[in-house]
């Protein structure tokens, strides 16, 4: 890993010299951290898995090479704005046969993932759709710069923005998509960053934070309604076992009743478990390699915020918020530094996801928010993230290259 990381980064001096030069080192660092711990758990899982971490490496270096290609190929990253809508058709249709694929598993009161299978190969097409949206999304907007004008509406000292009856469209589309990923691939997680990744997009392409909190407001009230019309047909109950797991008492465990006893060993045992895993990291951690990680179902995807606490510690996870906050600084400073409107929002929409799908998986590992399946970006164990997470890090690259030389060739003349 550390020889492939050395070689991209001399290419990227060579043929790349503008480029912004911390991003790829800081995706590298974090991506290690990954393969250690898939290396370190692999042995250790129920069944093992001695190969895992082997195959983490192979991702990790399958991600270097998109990563090349993605920079390379994209000589001109307008031409992601002028072919956005044969990408999304692209998109959708790899989406809907996932979804067709899910509606095999008749059990619909357990969640299933998006994931298409090519002989010993998987594919998760949201992986990909969720930068094919951001794009469309840089591009629509860019184009209508005043698409959210609207007129506000007064309630006495409030003035509510009212958006045109036109400007409904994307919003009915995009609630369409998040709750056909709910319903057909049954994932929480997926819909939430979906949606997710529309309301930053608005707000981007707006200022109006006005939108995103009524946006908020509408998905609210949509999902309240939603959650209790499945939960009295008794469908999609691991929904509200994972809302219940947050009001769930883990801490003071010597005063359970036999049902808080039967919650905890079933349906809360991933979270119960976690929060154990983290509790007993303590400060330094136990070390790696000295904890007992496994003992969390799913730590190496899922989970891999409470492996990481357990050997790391608190002061371990405190440098890799710290990398992924650098990232995020990195990100949209390379939003800002570019003039074009169109880079501006894909590159400050491309790193919204990362924002997005950090904050999600974290705040659920530590039980502040229902369980997702979302992974944690660069360190959790599969292929399809990998994949995205290194497109999206050549993307930014190849926006921040084309700008400092746009600056440059500006300056000489």
């Amino acid at each position: 890993l550390i020889v492939a990381l050395v070689l991209v980064n001399i290419f990227l001096s060579v043929f790349f010299p503008k480029a912004d030069q911390m991003l790829l080192p800081l995706a590298g660092l974090l991506s290690g951290i990954g393969v250690l711990m898939a290396l370190r758990t692999g042995p250790d899982l129920s069944p093992p898995d001695p190969t895992q971490g082997t195959r983490q490496l192979l991702w990790v270096i399958l991600g270097l090479v998109a990563f090349i290609v993605t920079i390379v190929l994209l000589k001109n990253v307008r031409w992601l704005k002028q072919y956005r809508y044969i990408l999304l058709v692209i998109g959708i249709l790899l989406l809907l046969a996932s979804v067709v694929n899910a509606f095999r598993v008749r059990d619909f009161n357990s969640p299933t993932h998006d994931q298409l299978n090519f002989g010993p190969f998987s594919l998760q097409p949201s992986e990909f759709l969720k930068i094919i949206l951001v794009i469309v999304f840089a591009g629509f907007l860019s184009e209508r710069r005043d698409f959210f004008g609207g007129h506000d509406v007064r309630f006495g000292f409030l003035h509510i923005p009212v958006p045109r009856v036109n400007e409904l469209g994307p919003l009915a589309i995009m609630l369409g998509i998040s709750l056909l990923i709910f319903l057909g691939i049954r994932e929480l997680g997926l819909a939430l960053l979906i949606y997710g990744i529309f309301l930053c997009m608005i707000y981007l392409g707006s200022g109006k934070l006005t939108y995103v909190v009524s946006g908020l407001l509408m998905f609210a009230v949509l999902s309240f309604a939603g959650y209790t019309l499945l939960s009295h047909f008794h469908i999609f109950s691991y929904v509200g076992e994972r809302f219940q797991t947050i009001t769930f008492n883990i801490v003071d465990w010597q005063h359970w009743t036999q049902a808080d006893e039967f919650f905890a060993e079933n349906a809360g045992l991933q979270v119960v478990q976690g929060i154990i895993a983290l509790s007993s990291g303590g400060i330094l951690g136990a070390g790696l390699g000295l904890g007992h990680p496994t003992f969390v179902p799913v730590v190496q995807s899922d989970m891999i915020f409470t492996g990481l606490g357990e050997e790391l510690g608190l002061a371990g996870l405190f440098g890799i918020i710290a990398i992924y906050l650098l990232i995020l600084y990195r990100g949209y400073r390379i939003a800002m530094q570019t003039a074009d409107p169109f880079n501006q929002l894909l590159a400050a929409g491309l790193t919204s996801i990362f924002a997005i799908e950090t904050f999600i998986i974290m705040a659920a590992n530590m039980n502040f928010f229902p369980l997702t399946g979302l992974p944690l970006p660069f360190l959790s164990y599969g292929g399809s993230s990998l994949l995205a997470n290194y497109i999206i890090i050549g993307i930014l690259m190849r926006i921040s290259h084309d700008t400092a030389m746009t600056k440059a060739r500006e300056g000489s003349e």
